[in-house]
């Protein structure tokens, strides 16, 4: 016979607790922080708006219901539409990771956490433009407190820094992805505190929400994988803020949390989801991860080929003469890198081969460059790709591995070496921190701000890409804008 289950209602998980408190009550003080999330901000909404120009993105964009329309609701970067905050964050998550091109996060767990965006602008414009025209809110929003001030572009950094930091520190001891979890869990658990918060949420609504988004599970890896790699892995984030503003909005309207969420035995996500294992902090959350935040600057490539496509680059003007003479291309590079992107065989599409250290390494040596456009059907369907990536051997140098795991280097290495028939080889070029390292943060900050300003400059003009850089350019007055006239600067007339 089984035994009686106690029905004493446990106090809530201590990692619910701190993951609330954090949201709702940390000062950050970290000048650094802020200099770099104005920065990550816009950065982020330039990877957006590149992505509205593919076809393939801009068709999963709009009303769930063609034709409908919100009143004072969301509006999404680079376009004409206002939707309700939950479509705007699988809207704006969608088209800032389309691309896989904004920034990332290595640890024990990986992900991208400027994806919490979606949620953050989704629910910030539309609480600020219905707070301020004085509109009458959803039934289930009938308990938001009224705001005396209007939400600024201080509030929006600051959200995103506790963003990178909940989802970053998550990341750093817990390994959800060799648990065939995608790391997008992190990104719900991420915009479902700052959501909450930025709705002016109760600690006990905070807290609720955050046990909701633990419940929700994850998301298989599938995705991500050959043979199954596929263009999912580039909404997977939109749809994660999405439930993460419902969440927000659900926990708003008074429903009950979950308190042993986490460590609920049997039922529980540690014992369903992670083997039993504890769901960690590594380190106490402060402003850490923005801080250390990693960007993708020059190329749209899956982060652990960065710097292979790097090496790839230099060697580009020793090789692209003798591309038939090549016998074989040697890659070094790191664990992770061999586990997630070394990839032979046929390459199906985009997803597939943004995701093959081999495929981008390939690009760089025939091209001197790898952009979003390379991964399209037409360019692999140059003959030369797959002929150089029959030659490639790819191996583990395993202080690169060791170095990848170490929280005072975080270095993301790679080493590629091009051997010729006649006997001859290039020099083997080794770069072992990216250009969007935080070691390397003075000479990748103005590239950066060059990506962002071509980026609005192809799609709102010139004259309004002077007047966003501007801004970014002056942290005090970018910081002091209310969301409302900052996200309507992004807007896209009809």
């Amino acid at each position: 016979m089984s035994p009686h289950l106690s029905n004493e209602r446990p106090a809530f998980d201590q990692l619910l607790v701190e993951l609330a408190d954090y949201a709702l009550n940390a000062r950050l003080t970290s000048d650094e922080a802020y200099d770099t999330a104005r920065w990550c901000l816009a950065d982020t909404l330039a990877c957006g708006i590149m992505a509205l120009a593919y076809p393939v993105c801009a068709k999963l964009l709009g009303p769930v219901v063609p034709g409908t329309s919100i009143v004072n609701g969301s509006r999404i970067p680079g376009t004409a539409y206002e939707l309700d905050p939950v479509q705007a964050a699988f809207d704006i998550g969608t088209i800032v990771r389309w691309l896989d091109f904004n920034d990332t996060w290595l640890a024990a767990e990986w992900g991208h956490p400027s994806d919490n965006l979606g949620a953050i602008l989704a629910t910030a414009d539309w609480l600020s433009r219905n707070q301020a025209a004085g509109a009458p809110m959803a039934a289930f929003t009938r308990a938001l407190p009224p705001r005396r001030d209007p939400l600024t572009m201080r509030d929006i950094l600051t959200a995103m820094i506790k963003a990178h930091e909940i989802q970053g520190v998550l990341a750093l001891a817990n390994s959800f992805n060799r648990a065939g979890l995608d790391h997008v869990l992190l990104v719900r658990v991420a915009s479902t505190a700052v959501a909450t918060t930025l709705l002016g949420g109760s600690r006990e609504q905070v807290v609720n929400a955050i046990s909701h988004a633990w419940l929700d599970g994850s998301a298989l890896r599938t995705y991500r994988h050959a043979p199954n790699t596929g263009s999912r892995k580039s909404w997977a984030a939109g749809d994660a803020t999405s439930r993460a503003v419902r969440l927000a909005l659900i926990a708003m309207a008074g429903e009950m949390g979950y308190p042993s969420a986490l460590t609920a035995k049997t039922w529980g996500f540690q014992d369903v989801s992670f083997g039993g294992r504890p769901v960690t902090l590594a380190r106490p959350l402060g402003s850490y991860v923005m801080e250390h935040v990693l960007f993708k600057i020059s190329f749209p490539a899956e982060f652990h080929a960065q710097t292979a496509v790097e090496c790839a680059l230099r060697l580009h003007p020793r090789v692209r003469d003798r591309l038939g003479e090549i016998e074989r291309v040697e890659i070094t590079t790191h664990e992770s890198a061999m586990r997630i992107i070394d990839k032979t065989g046929p390459l199906h599409n985009p997803a597939d081969r943004d995701h093959c250290i081999q495929y981008m390494t390939a690009i760089g040596l025939i091209h001197g460059q790898l952009t979003a456009d390379h991964y399209e059907n037409a360019a692999a369907a140059d003959p030369r790709i797959d002929d150089l990536r029959a030659k490639m051997k790819v191996g583990e140098n395993r202080q690169y591995s060791a170095d990848y795991l170490d929280p005072d280097k975080r270095s993301i290495a790679n080493a590629v070496q091009v051997f010729f028939r006649d006997g001859t080889q290039t020099e083997r070029i080794e770069v072992c921190f990216p250009l969007g390292h935080r070691r390397r943060r003075a000479e990748g900050i103005p590239l950066l701000r060059a990506k962002a300003a071509a980026a609005f400059s192809a799609h709102f003009g010139a004259t309004q890409a002077d007047e966003l850089m501007a801004l970014f350019a002056d942290r005090a007055r970018l910081e002091q804008l209310p969301v409302r006239d900052f996200m309507q600067l992004l807007a896209r007339p009809a």
